[in-house]
């Protein structure tokens, strides 16, 4: 079973699995904020890390810009690699697979990490599914374009994980 048993996917159906992966991304990124943060808070009370003169550690967290911007880097690194995990593992998120959406190669390549990021920052952000909208023949975005990689809709049976292995 192969991608041109499936068709692919529009853009209300992509949309509606975006939304539901942004809530799964958020949840990643409070959790992973608050793994950073804990640790933190132990480094800074066991004088590991410096506390740059504030008394208590919400203080330094809101105006030192060096532990701002770990915790950033921190939470967005988690929120990458929440992404382009699944996209390369199973080619589904959460969001993907309860709207029975599946990225798969236009090419004979699998789908790599490195591609898989070049589809992330190509994305801009989910701006580039508005192509969908307008090229409606071939219903592909930016990011699939550029990736060599489409999104087909999935039947209830191919959506099961048993089915993942026959579907290139």
């Amino acid at each position: 079973m192969t991608s041109e048993h499936y068709h692919r996917a529009g853009f209300f159906r992509r949309l509606a699995a975006i939304i539901y992966d942004i809530l799964v991304a958020v949840a990643v990124g409070m959790c992973a904020a608050m793994v950073m943060l804990v640790a933190m808070l132990l480094l800074v009370e066991n004088n590991v890390l410096n506390n740059h003169g504030y008394e208590h550690f919400s203080d330094l967290i809101q105006h030192a810009p060096v532990y701002q911007y770990i915790l950033q880097g921190w939470v967005a690194a988690w929120v990458i690699a929440f992404f382009l995990w699944f996209w390369r593992n199973g080619g589904q998120t959460i969001g993907m697979r309860a709207w029975r959406l599946r990225i798969v190669s236009t090419n004979e390549n699998p789908l790599t990490y490195t591609r898989a990021f070049v589809r992330m920052l190509t994305s801009f952000l989910g701006l580039g599914t508005l192509l969908v909208l307008l090229d409606y023949k071939h219903k592909q975005s930016l990011q699939d374009r550029i990736a060599g990689t489409e999104v087909i809709c999935l039947s209830k049976e191919a959506n099961h994980h048993r089915s993942w292995r026959n579907l290139n």
